[in-house]
């Protein structure tokens, strides 16, 4: 078995105490929080002691909480998340309805972050101290000083608003659709991509550097090969081991800035869910939401270490 290979097995076995670990988290949080899931059913008020006893008898509450978190978690093995306490609808329904959208909203983003961070920080490495460095340095300082929400504050006020390029709010499907999808998103997308990308810019421009002070580089232009062929070939590839480390943790804020731009822009992901779900007390929901939002970026980080396990040459060169 190659090097690659048993570091990536490594990776997945790692991947079972981390997701019980994340499931007893959630568990432990939400049992010790103060909301009480059968006040949340009946409305509290609207309810007797009686009916209240009976929905906590009949949803486990009143057994020993090590039980309960063995049933939670068998059940969540069979893929079943429970019930909203709302509306009693299975809450694996919800997120399958949800979930689509905040995927979409994180992959553009994400498509957006790659895009621009690739152009700016390979020009600012190629113009290494000179003018357009100095600009896209200050540019992505603003960048990571600025949260999303702040962000999509001014997008929407510049663009929606201001000039009425694109909605206010609102979703539309790629069914419908696929210009009333793309501008429905592009507000939002754009508000989760641009911290991302100026973190990944200074990433970028950095290893960049690195690479093309190296010998290598030196040798081969030397030998006549057009700087194109250079950074295209050798540079830019070698380069992109490093933030390929960086890409994971940022995956995993932007989903976590979709809950806030969600709601902002109204659109009906996991994130406005999630939060309503808070304000409504529904355990369940919250339960299943936060514990699928923390399994996707356990996923994505996987696939981020595959990448670094494919593209790393010192690894492949020990397979």
């Amino acid at each position: 078995m190659t090097v690659v290979l048993r570091m990536l097995l490594g990776r997945i076995l790692s991947l079972v105490p981390l997701l019980l670990g994340v499931i007893l988290f959630v568990f432990v949080v939400m049992r010790f929080s103060p909301v009480d899931p059968a006040m949340a059913a009946f409305d509290g008020a609207n309810a007797t002691q009686a009916q209240l006893d009976q929905f906590r008898r009949e949803n486990g509450l009143l057994d020993p909480l090590p039980v309960q978190y063995v049933r939670f978690v068998w059940h969540l093995v069979q893929g079943d998340f429970g019930h909203s306490v709302i509306t009693r609808q299975p809450v694996g329904e919800i997120i399958a309805t949800a979930l689509p959208l905040t995927v979409q909203l994180t992959l553009l983003g994400l498509g957006i972050a790659l895009v621009v961070s690739l152009l700016l920080g390979v020009t600012s490495a190629l113009f290494r101290d000179r003018w357009p460095d100095q600009l896209i340095r200050v540019v992505t300082l603003a960048g990571l000083a600025a949260p999303a929400f702040w962000i999509a504050l001014l997008l929407v006020q510049w663009l929606a608003v201001g000039q009425g390029l694109f909605p206010t709010s609102g979703y539309i499907s790629p069914n419908d659709s696929f210009t009333g999808w793309l501008n429905s998103l592009t507000l939002p997308a754009i508000s989760l991509a641009l911290p991302v990308a100026a973190q990944l810019t200074r990433v970028i421009r950095t290893s960049m550097v690195e690479e093309l002070d190296k010998d290598y580089v030196r040798t081969a232009r030397g030998g006549g090969l057009p700087p194109v062929v250079v950074v295209g070939r050798n540079v830019l590839r070698n380069a992109l081991v490093t933030p390929l480390t960086v890409l994971g943790l940022r995956v995993g804020y932007l989903l976590g800035g979709a809950v806030v731009i969600e709601t902002m822009f109204a659109l009906p992901g996991m994130g406005q869910n999630m939060i309503q779900a808070v304000l409504d007390g529904d355990t369940a929901k919250v339960q299943g939401f936060v514990i699928t939002i923390a399994t996707g970026f356990v996923l994505v980080n996987l696939i981020v270490d595959v990448l670094y396990l494919i593209v790393n040459p010192r690894l492949r060169s020990h397979s």
